[in-house]
């Protein structure tokens, strides 16, 4: 599976068509994708939205370039047609490799649950 540019906003599923049965438009996708374009990593990185701050370590950023370059972003699925999820928000970049596709439960995935 291979996430398409944000701005085509979709996703396709050429894999795992069985495993989309079930998904409701209109509902919160949390994807797990590959940051397949990242090329080695820094430890410690300068924030890109606030220059004027010290660097920190990469843990303590948003960079895509970490040691396992993973991304997370939550969407909103608008329409399912056959292997293809037509979705909102999506951030990766075009061809990055799907890894999960999981139902967004604000019981689970939110911040203020961690404790």
């Amino acid at each position: 599976m291979r996430c398409a540019a944000p701005r085509r906003r979709s996703c396709c599923a050429l894999s795992w068509p069985p495993g989309l049965e079930g998904l409701a438009c209109g509902s919160k996708l949390v994807v797990i994708y590959y940051c397949h374009r990242v090329q080695g990593f820094p430890l410690r990185v300068q924030p890109r939205r606030h220059p004027q701050q010290p660097p920190r370590g990469v843990f303590a950023s948003r960079s895509p370039a970490r040691p396992n370059p993973l991304g997370l972003t939550v969407v909103t699925l608008e329409r399912v047609e056959g292997h293809v999820l037509h979705v909102r928000g999506l951030d990766a970049l075009d061809g990055s490799p799907v890894l999960d596709l999981k139902p967004f439960d604000p019981t689970f995935d939110r911040g203020d649950a961690a404790a």
